[in-house]
């Protein structure tokens, strides 16, 4: 199916020129805009810049190049792991390997020690040493202005051309699969930044698991999608990183050029989850969600990938399946069918605001 026009909700329809955009991604329609513009005139660029398509892709012979880039700004602890880990999932969402990092880090004027230079620089070393990948430069500075240290990182990995997995192989029929559950990159952050505000909410003991939700059950989606490509025929992937589950299955949607349906009721939230985000007012669909992978996969296949995905301890859920119609989100409810509403940014940045 062609590509047509979004459906979008009346927050992200209603843009001024003149008003201050919040805190978050760049609107839909205005990045839309913006990534029109870019200039491409290498043929070589297999893949260009599109709302959903958080990689670019390459082609350098038989082997194609997968690029990333992408920042860490709401989270502070154990940030220099993290950059590592969210620049691997999108690479992963390629069906690409992980191979060559360079990372920007500025770090606050005022505030910045060798000690807190050296912790940061640590985390990177052993984030990639555990995933193979190669830390090969970058940029480092003390910053006028900066609150708290800004890491941005590029990565780089490589796939085969029969191994590429893009939005663009979807087709009706296929089922959305989620593994883990949602919200699990919200809940280490808001457990790790804002412990204060979960005291009476949660126990010690749960305040910890929650904080600890970066490591179990990890924001990681490398080994899901390593699995799921072998097991399966997988047709796309998306990481739900900011805007959550519904901002990434409207990516997933506008960059496929499909409609897809969801049952909300199928979607996991563990309990932990859900009262982190209801202690700070948050929908855990539109919440930053990395941790869980969405993908497509053929309908034949979907069952053997779920399975190849439990035996290795990950958990793996049918949540809708792609149908025909225009680009668009649709969930099931007991009044039918209606438009799962597409977030104008990411919860957890009121949060921040407040």
């Amino acid at each position: 199916m062609g590509s047509r026009r979004p459906l979008r909700d009346a927050a992200t329809l209603n843009l001024s020129m003149t008003n201050t955009l919040p805190l978050g991604k760049l609107p839909p329609d205005l990045l839309a805009q913006l990534l029109a513009q870019a200039p491409i005139s290498d043929p070589r660029v297999l893949l260009k810049p599109g709302i959903g398509l958080d990689c670019a892709v390459i082609e350098l012979g038989d082997t194609l190049l997968v690029f990333k880039s992408d920042p860490i700004t709401f989270a502070t602890d154990e940030i220099g792991w993290y950059l590592v880990q969210v620049n691997s999932n999108d690479i992963a969402t390629m069906g690409a390997t992980p191979r060559w990092l360079m990372v920007t880090m500025l770090l606050p004027e005022g505030k910045t020690t060798a000690d807190l230079a050296n912790q940061i620089n640590h985390q990177l070393v052993t984030a990639c040493q555990e995933k193979g990948i190669s830390l090969i430069g970058g940029h480092t500075e003390i910053t006028y202005g900066l609150e708290r240290p800004i890491l941005a990182g590029t990565l780089v990995g490589e796939v085969t051309r029969e191994r590429l997995v893009t939005p663009q192989g979807m087709n009706e029929g296929d089922h959305i699969l989620l593994t883990k559950g949602i919200p699990i990159e919200a809940t280490a952050i808001l457990a790790r930044e804002f412990p204060e505000r979960l005291h009476g909410v949660l126990s010690q003991q749960e305040l910890q698991q929650a904080q600890n939700y970066l490591m179990a059950p990890g924001i990681s989606v490398l080994r899901d999608a390593q699995i799921a490509i072998e097991a399966g025929q997988v047709t796309a992937m998306h990481d739900p990183t900011e805007g959550g589950l519904a901002g990434a299955l409207w990516e997933l949607a506008e960059s496929s050029g499909h409609s897809l349906l969801i049952d909300p009721i199928t979607i996991p939230i563990p309990d932990l989850a859900l009262r982190v985000c209801t202690a700070f007012g948050l929908d855990p669909l539109a919440t930053i969600a990395s941790g869980a992978l969405l993908l497509t996969v053929t309908a034949v296949t979907a069952p053997q990938v779920q399975l190849a995905l439990a035996a290795a301890g990950i958990a793996c859920v049918q949540i809708g399946e792609v149908v025909a119609g225009e680009t668009a989100v649709w969930q099931t409810t007991p009044g039918g069918r209606i438009l799962l509403p597409r977030p104008a940014r990411d919860e957890i940045g009121r949060v921040y605001e407040s």
